[in-house]
């Protein structure tokens, strides 16, 4: 079973403004709303797959009851806490013409302790040895920076296999509880490290040291240069599929959730590596944050490249 944990969700809103200009009157050629956090990403892309997920969460005032019901009519399981202030809404401007997206997201509400560790209880009531638990996105305001890093050790004491993505602070430290998958960006990887990586080669360098420290996977996103998997069974790049672009919001999800899918399914290495660019690519085909569909994926999965370095 897979288990998706989002503590900051929140209503995407999309919107298409050709030329879009800072201190201009600006006009919608198109708006959408989505299910949003990158939780829910990888629970939306894993129901596409056909794989079932229970998505665990923090939901707040009326625009939670909103999130909740968008994740019920898409048959998705939903395990939620609730507070009374209010879950984010964050707005995603896509520029037509320039193809540039400029995302603000609000910081969404303050959650107590207490509130955390009840979500923490209800998800441990259910999870058994070998279930994967996907820890990903930004936490709540208030919270904890070493949060992801508990709960890795936590979940690990109940037999389960880790995925954490996330940033900053919290990623940094959680990467130090050793979970089983990171899949950060080079960005990403240049903060967990602490200095920046420049090529290739030295995000390869610092993988592989992560790698000795007991983490079985990792990731390293490069966007239209595509991603470089670091495993114990070797180091391979995949390049970037060139598909249109319509938004790059979610693609990481999608990634996450294709790399979960395949270690539920016990799919080889290569077909693993295969589906996670496909979904990478297919999901920036995609409007928003929906996720893509699964006829698409497979079909773009026949087209990856990798190469064993």
């Amino acid at each position: 079973m897979i288990f998706t944990v989002t503590l900051n969700p929140a209503i995407d809103k999309t919107v298409v403004i050709p030329n879009f200009k800072v201190g201009s009157v600006n006009r919608i050629q198109s708006l959408r709303t989505d299910a949003g956090g990158k939780g829910f990403n990888v629970s939306k892309c894993l129901k596409k797959l056909g794989v079932s997920s229970t998505a665990c969460a923090i939901l707040g005032g009326a625009t939670g009851e909103h999130l909740l019901a968008m994740m019920t009519q898409m048959g998705i399981d939903t395990l939620s806490v609730t507070v009374t202030e209010q879950s984010r809404t964050n707005l995603k401007i896509i520029d037509a013409l320039t193809g540039v997206t400029t995302e603000i997201n609000e910081p969404g509400p303050e959650v107590p302790c207490s509130v955390l560790d009840e979500l923490r209880s209800r998800v441990a009531e259910k999870i058994s040895p070998g279930d994967i638990v996907v820890l990903s996105g930004s936490l709540p305001r208030g919270t904890s920076t070493s949060l992801y890093y508990e709960w890795t050790k936590f979940f690990h004491s109940l037999g389960a296999v880790v995925f954490l993505d996330s940033d900053g602070e919290a990623m940094r430290l959680g990467v130090e509880a050793r979970p089983d998958f990171i899949k950060p960006n080079h960005g990403e990887m240049s903060r967990i490290v602490g200095k920046s990586l420049s090529t290739q080669q030295e995000l390869i360098e610092a993988g592989k040291r992560l790698l000795d420290t007991g983490i079985q996977e990792i990731v390293i996103s490069l966007g239209a240069d595509g991603a470089v998997f670091i495993s114990s069974g070797g180091i391979f790049k995949a390049n970037a599929l060139k598909v249109p672009v319509l938004s790059t919001v979610g693609a990481g999800d999608a990634m996450v959730a294709a790399m979960a899918y395949g270690l539920e399914k016990k799919l080889p290495r290569e077909s693993r590596i295969r589906l996670a660019m496909a979904m990478g690519a297919a999901s920036v085909m995609s409007d928003g944050t929906q996720p893509p569909d699964a006829e698409l994926v497979w079909r773009l999965s026949e087209e990856v490249e990798i190469k064993e370095l």
